[in-house]
């Protein structure tokens, strides 16, 4: 379910500062305190606006919400395509540069991650097949081969399947999200340092 772009219309025509505010707003509240918890009046508070703003601007707390998925995955995923190095040639180069500008996206919302940590464990009715649609939707247009088109995958050892590698890492990256506490921030440094250490044993073993 898409929200509406008339619905969006007057939010969008904010100043793009205090489009930051709300997103961040709601951003912390939905990732502190789950879809259900998150008070709407709590986030308008904390963007300093009213609670009859918010619903003027997104229409119901779930179209709200429905915003800030598809706002991550559009941010994170084609913020990262656009600015990858595309000479790079190395696989495992490409997946450390895309790593890193994810990285940089994040601390420019520090509260994307809270929220993307929530969505793993969302279970309330009204929302979760929503989340799973657009995640679905997400994947498959931001490609991850994308990023790949150049990458040299003749250094690789026989028999070795590059894509199956690639899935590997996510698998990786996903595990670790899903076994950080309910409610805990991830360490974010901590995380690539393992990720780091990670690459090196893929690419020592992999890599003729």
């Amino acid at each position: 379910m898409e929200v509406p772009e008339q619905q969006l219309e007057h939010f969008l025509h904010l100043p793009s500062e205090k489009q930051h505010k709300i997103i961040d707003a709601a951003l912390y509240s939905f990732g502190r305190n789950g879809y259900k918890k998150a008070s709407v009046a709590d986030i308008a508070a904390a963007a300093g606006i009213s609670k009859p703003m918010v619903f003027h601007y997104f229409g119901s707390k779930k179209n709200l919400y429905l915003y800030l998925l598809r706002l991550c995955g559009d941010k994170i995923a084609g913020g990262v395509m656009s600015k990858l190095e595309k000479s790079e040639t190395d696989f495992f180069k490409i997946i450390r540069h895309a790593s890193e500008l994810k990285i940089a996206f994040l601390e420019e919302y520090p509260n994307i991650m809270s929220f993307i940590e929530s969505m793993y464990f969302e279970e309330d009715p009204e929302i979760e097949p929503e989340i799973k649609k657009l995640r679905t939707q997400s994947k498959g247009s931001h490609d991850p081969a994308k990023f790949f088109e150049n990458a040299d995958y003749s250094k690789f050892k026989d028999g070795v399947n590059p894509a199956l590698v690639m899935k590997l890492l996510v698998y990786f990256s996903e595990g670790i999200v899903r076994s950080t506490p309910k409610g805990e921030r991830l360490d974010i440094d901590a995380l690539m340092r393992e990720f780091d250490e990670c690459l090196e044993l893929f690419k020592n073993n992999f890599y003729k």
